[in-house]
């Protein structure tokens, strides 16, 4: 056992020393930029350090635990520690996080809440992560919404405000559900509440209070990780946010959703989940199609990456209703590597409306001849994000529908009518984001503008947007690297379905 609190350090030094930033000297922005910078990178540094020393990937238990009294009055406790499930979205935290502040340098209005509020978000988003308690992962869940609302509201585009309110309104609604589910699992059964996760999964209850336990913590999720019918402030949000949060909110908000249906839906309520699984693929093919054809029809550029990551999210949703160790584990790399490949397309369409000032596709084109850096890093991209064979998309994708097709509690018939839907999805990708990529690139419409309106990418934005693409081409090529810290305890979870 190590006695050094890793993860406590983790999950509080940004939010601490994001409040430093305000006794700053005042001396321009760029000390501001530069110390939220370093403290990223210091914060990846001990992630990381922490993660390979201390982390033991044959485990499937809980490791780097720590387990401290925080209130007296109703037995609280500060209960943070990682398994192979939570690792991979943490280390996505950081590394999105850090590129993410880097992004965000052409921002100079209110600098210093700016970067306050992304220390902040870094937080919010290792907490629900990290933590082994029912009551602090909801309270880290609630703290991440701050953040956003801020920099949506204070940052974002012409309807900023109508998202931001939005944004909170969905969200906070969803979390009542989550907050109802807590205190309801917490307090069955026993005079004193458990909360710890551990105990909870051991527990078994009647199906028809699980059944209720499990819609709860469905709709919170569905929410975040959105879920047809309740997706609907995803567009707007990612519409009007400025193009840093939109890293965020794409790489890692939505991640917690789907991390939460893993880690409470299926650990902690195995019947309802068998139950529901079947509805849960039905509406991950439904989503897969509806939102690819969606995007076809949006004007709005960041819309349509918005409604296409909304696409990729329902082939998680069916490799967690999937209940095959291969299925679970494709919607664990899904996770990992749309995190990645929606970040990097957010950012991008972030850079070229710094060039361009335009929203709309059908007022862009011909932008392939002056920024021919830009043009080929959204070539490569979107080639990743409709799952070119040797990117992360396409091995996430393959190995969701190798768990669809070997699971053991469908017929042959609905799987067969399930692969074929969602492979007319993935057709669907190819169409939204080659004719996505036409409309801005090639043409001739802007060809002739005047030549100041156009630099292409600087070393900072080709830096951000190549060390975004490392990783899904070497999750492409080498799926192991983060399969291999899923799969122990993929194993035990389904351990339980199987066995009990």
């Amino acid at each position: 056992m190590n006695y050094f609190p890793w993860l406590t350090i983790i999950v509080v030094l940004p939010v601490f020393a994001g409040s430093l930033i305000f006794f700053l000297p005042h001396r321009g922005n760029k000390l501001i930029k530069w110390y939220t910078i370093c403290i990223c990178l210091l914060e990846l540094l001990i992630t990381t350090y922490a993660f390979s020393y201390h982390f033991r990937l044959d485990d499937p238990l809980i490791q780097l635990a720590e387990d401290y009294k925080w209130i007296n009055f109703f037995d609280f406790y500060w209960r943070v520690g990682i398994d192979g499930l939570s690792i991979g979205p943490i280390l996505l935290t950081g590394f999105i996080t850090t590129l993410a502040t880097l992004a965000a340098w052409p921002v100079t209005r209110d600098s210093r809440l700016f970067y306050f509020l992304m220390l902040a978000m870094y937080s919010g988003q290792t907490g629900p992560f990290s933590s082994r308690d029912l009551l602090l992962f909801f309270i880290m869940w609630e703290f991440e919404l701050i953040p956003v609302y801020l920099l949506l509201s204070m940052w974002g585009g012409k309807k900023r405000l109508y998202s931001a309110t939005k944004f909170i309104l969905y969200t906070a609604g969803g979390s009542i559900f989550l907050l109802i589910g807590v205190l309801g699992i917490g307090l069955y059964g026993s005079n004193e509440p458990t909360l710890n996760f551990e105990t909870l999964a051991n527990q078994s209850y009647p199906v028809a209070l699980e059944i209720i336990f499990y819609i709860g913590f469905l709709i919170a999720f569905a929410v975040k990780s959105p879920i047809i019918p309740l997706h609907t402030w995803l567009p707007d949000t990612h519409g009007e946010a400025h193009y840093s949060t939109c890293m965020l909110l794409a790489g890692i908000l939505l991640k917690m959703g789907a991390y939460g249906l893993v880690r409470i839906n299926m650990e902690l309520l195995p019947h309802a989940h068998s139950i529901f699984s079947p509805w849960l693929i039905i509406v991950g093919t439904i989503q897969i199609i509806y939102a690819a054809s969606t995007s076809l029809g949006q004007r709005n550029l960041k819309k349509r990456i918005a409604y296409s990551s909304i696409s990729h999210m329902g082939f998680i949703i069916i490799g967690i209703g999937s209940i095959t160790d291969t299925g679970l584990n494709g919607a664990i790399l899904q996770i990992i590597s749309h995190g990645f490949i929606g970040a990097a397309l957010f950012f991008l369409a972030g850079t070229s409306y710094d060039r361009m000032r335009l929203v709309y596709l059908d007022e862009m084109g011909g932008m392939a001849i002056p920024l021919p850096k830009i043009f080929t890093m959204f070539g490569i991209l979107s080639m990743a994000s409709l799952a070119l064979p040797g990117m992360s998309g396409f091995v996430a994708e393959l190995i969701v529908f190798f768990g669809i097709i070997t699971s053991q509690k469908y017929f042959l018939m609905p799987k067969i009518i399930i692969t074929f839907v969602m492979a007319i999805g993935m057709i669907l990708t190819p169409i939204y984001s080659l004719s996505m990529s036409r409309q801005m690139f090639y043409g001739y419409k802007l060809f002739n503008a005047p030549s100041s309106y156009f630099f292409d990418s600087g070393p900072r934005e080709l830096f951000v947007s190549i060390s975004i693409f490392l990783p899904v081409i070497g999750i492409g090529i080498y799926p192991d690297f983060v399969l291999s810290l899923s799969g122990e305890k993929v194993e035990t979870i389904l351990y339980n379905y199987f066995y009990r």
